[in-house]
């Protein structure tokens, strides 16, 4: 899933580059207005390129993980019904 999420990432900063380069290098030289729309739609892929890399899917299984403290470990446990062993 990390690999995945990686190059959609880099595919999304690669069109941000794209855009960039795009729209002063070629479109600013036939309309002013086009190439500062592709600036503006480049400007929101950053964030949500960030988001897209950094979300958690449904097999990250990283809240199961113990925190290392045996009474808090066993508080959430309890919380979510679990019975845990003790080594």
């Amino acid at each position: 899933m990390y690999a995945r999420r990686r190059h959609v990432y880099f595919w999304m900063m690669g069109a941000c580059l794209l855009l960039f380069v795009g729209a002063w290098a070629v479109v600013r030289l036939f309309s002013m207005p086009v190439a500062i729309g592709m600036c503006v739609v480049a400007m929101l892929i950053p964030p949500v390129a960030a988001m897209v890399a950094n979300r958690r899917g449904p097999e990250d299984r990283w809240w199961d993980d113990p925190s290392g403290d045996p009474t808090s470990d066993e508080w959430w446990d309890e919380l979510d019904g679990k019975k845990r062993r003790h080594e």
